[in-house]
């Protein structure tokens, strides 16, 4: 396993077994101390962005020294730096850290051969030390760039988790345009490539449940109603495939934050995908979000304005729209949220860390008694759902719009210790003033 300090021999995927089913109960989620997504494809870069938050950009003067050399005639000197390039496509390297550890996931391979691998190489990270790699779902631009990473990883038996109908043909069938047929990953060369591949329906853990793949999602609301042009090869027949059940995310809940979910297209939908995630985990504060939304074109732009509403009501703190999520979407979110939206660009890493927790000393102090006895009490915060249909078990916090916590009036005494407290008054009243 990639790691800081001792090397220990733990088995990066841990899941439930084939024959058990998943009946819906919370599956406890151990926070991490510290989550990083470097975005290596997307369909943007963008070497102008300043940095933004949790967004950490690559700055030029690290660029041209990351970066290999290139062969340029018509510059002066004859080099030039060989920097990260965009595509059609998805792919992140996701870092967990709790305590001294750090593992690596790499989460989709963009949809060219050497995109991914290249843009690694730019970036200066080393594709030896990935650990595992999940794939959102079977589309080429996600999956291509397995090929360009054989050979480069630093482990036999790679493990790559899956959803069993990732290998399934698919095509889009546009009305009134010829059929198009999307390339498929095959079985028999990735297996004779060296990857260990793990086909999964359900919730899968990973690194001693610190990371959660969702395997299938829930399809809970109205509105996100698949790709309804989107056709599957199933016994011998062309079919509509429009929910492509193969859609699965990336989880991680950053101790203090919450959740912070990673998406490839986000097909299942992007609010589904959230509420699943607070259903799987029991934890209803959600932290981030990024990835592919899939709200380009016409087809998606009529559910732009409810999928805005239901991400202010779950109100991240971080919304990151990548890839398919399209530029009117984008742009909606950036106008309804502009406190959390994030422009993400090729090189873009997003360092979401656990939120600090005060020592008793540091905290405020008391201004009297039953000041001191209001802080030392913490009123239990209640749960509700009302945002999260067949999800009645998520807690969802109350006390702020959006299920987010909010500030917590301090309990009001009951009536025996304010006759406590109203006697001990007299008595000093008494002795003060006979």
């Amino acid at each position: 396993m990639c790691e800081t300090g001792d090397r220990a021999e733990v088995a990066p995927v841990e899941a439930l077994p084939a024959s058990l089913e998943w009946k819906g109960e919370v599956l406890p989620l151990e926070p991490v101390d510290e989550l990083s997504v470097l975005t290596v494809c997307d369909n943007i870069t963008d070497i102008l962005l300043p940095d933004q938050g949790p967004a950490k950009r690559l700055p030029l003067a690290a660029m041209a020294r990351l970066a290999p050399l290139l062969e340029a005639p018509t510059i002066a000197g004859g080099k030039a730096a060989d920097v990260p390039l965009a595509q059609h496509g998805f792919s992140a390297l996701v870092e967990v850290r709790k305590g001294s550890r750090v593992r690596r996931v790499l989460f989709d391979t963009g949809i060219t051969p050497g995109g991914c691998a290249g843009n690694l190489r730019r970036l200066g990270q080393d594709p030896a030390g990935i650990e595992a790699i999940v794939c959102s779902h079977g589309h080429f631009d996600h999956t291509t760039g397995l090929s360009g990473l054989i050979g480069r990883l630093g482990r036999a038996s790679m493990p790559v988790l899956i959803h069993p109908e990732f290998w399934t043909r698919r095509r889009l069938a546009i009305p009134g345009g010829e059929p198009f047929e999307l390339p498929a990953t095959s079985r028999s060369a990735l297996e004779d490539a060296g990857f260990d591949v793990i086909e999964q329906r359900q919730p899968s853990f990973l690194y001693d449940r610190s990371v959660l793949v969702t395997g299938e999602v829930d399809r809970v609301t109205g509105f996100e109603k698949g790709f309804p042009v989107h056709q599957a090869w199933r016994e011998q027949n062309w079919e509509p495939d429009p929910l492509i059940l193969d859609d699965q995310a990336l989880i991680a809940h950053v101790a203090g934050r919450g959740l912070v979910v990673l998406t490839g297209c986000g097909h299942a939908g992007i609010i589904n995908i959230c509420r699943y995630a607070q259903r799987l985990t029991g934890v209803g504060t959600l932290h981030a979000v990024i990835g592919g939304f899939h709200l380009a074109g016409p087809l998606f732009e009529p559910v732009i304005a409810d999928t805005v509403n239901a991400l202010e009501q779950l109100a991240p703190e971080v919304i990151v729209p990548a890839h398919c999520t399209g530029w009117k979407a984008t742009h909606a979110i950036a106008r309804r949220l502009p406190g959390a939206f994030i422009q993400n660009s090729v090189g873009t890493t997003f360092r979401l860390t656990a939120a600090a927790v005060l020592r008793p000393r540091e905290q405020p102090p008391a201004t009297s008694r039953l000041a001191g006895w209001r802080q030392a009490q913490d009123e239990p915060m209640t749960c509700r759902s009302p945002r999260i249909p067949a999800c009645g078990s998520t807690p969802t916090l109350t006390g702020a719009p959006g299920g987010r916590p909010g500030p917590r009036s301090p309990p009001r005494p009951d009536a025996r210790l304010r006759q406590v407290f109203h006697a001990a008054a007299r008595a000093r009243r008494r002795r003060c003033c006979p």
